[in-house]
């Protein structure tokens, strides 16, 4: 999945966007989803990795604390595995839609991103291939790659990407308006293929982001939702 914009910068911020070949979904069903979660959290890292090795290693885990049942919180503790990964990335958010992802990406590493997208797009595309017995490339040939430089621009992004999903059920909806405000925020707190309900404190998939620096720079949690809901407000208000 080769980029179309010059060398990126270890320690800046990317939105990147790609989309399926001739704007075809790649989501089928929410198993595709799933393994495209599971992909993002996995590939982030400078090591070779598979899937399915990686999964193996988390049933082993699993079943190794079922032996521990009944231990103290201490005992258990010592055998949780820690995260350390050599992230070539850090994810600050992301948004599945049918036909095409939204991510927020630090670089890490040097070249990190292209590493990065290069192993999502490749492993998913073999996965996703095999199991709907098709062949040939899934996504364009080059993802988008667009460099936020200050804080209000983050802000502007994050609200624009998170609000993307209000497409499902209002399509047209950044031309025409949103005709239910009421029903948008609500859909947006229910979607789970996006980092948003992970940053409103719902668990949804935590290990996946990284969301302290956001978090700060809109000021906290409950501005952030503000902040949202306020473009979402305004949206109607223009229809």
């Amino acid at each position: 999945m080769p980029s179309n914009h010059p060398q990126l910068v270890e320690g800046e911020i990317y939105h990147i966007t790609v989309r399926g070949v001739e704007k075809r979904s790649i989501f089928i069903s929410d198993e595709d989803r799933w393994r495209m979660i599971f992909s993002i959290y996995e590939f982030n890292t400078i090591e070779t990795v598979t899937i399915r090795r990686q999964r193996e290693k988390r049933d082993q885990f699993k079943a190794k604390l079922k032996t521990r049942r009944g231990s103290t919180p201490a005992e258990l503790a010592s055998c949780i595995q820690k995260d350390n990964r050599d992230k070539l990335v850090e994810i600050l958010g992301f948004v599945f839609m049918p036909n095409h992802i939204h991510l927020l990406l630090r670089q890490l590493k040097p070249d990190g991103i292209s590493v990065f997208m290069q192993k999502l797009g490749s492993g998913y595309t073999v996965y996703f291939n095999g199991i709907h017995k098709r062949n040939g490339h899934l996504f364009q040939g080059r993802y988008r790659a667009l460099h936020i430089d200050d804080n209000k621009y983050l802000k502007t992004v994050f609200t624009y990407i998170h609000t993307n999903p209000i497409s499902i059920i209002e399509p047209g909806w950044k031309d025409k308006g949103i005709k239910d405000p009421k029903a948008a925020k609500k859909f947006l707190e229910e979607y789970r293929w996006s980092s948003y309900l992970d940053y409103l404190g719902k668990n949804n998939f935590p290990s996946v982001t990284e969301r302290d620096f956001l978090l700060k720079a809109f000021g906290n949690q409950k501005k952030m939702k503000q902040s949202i809901n306020a473009w979402i407000d305004y949206k109607h208000k223009t229809n």
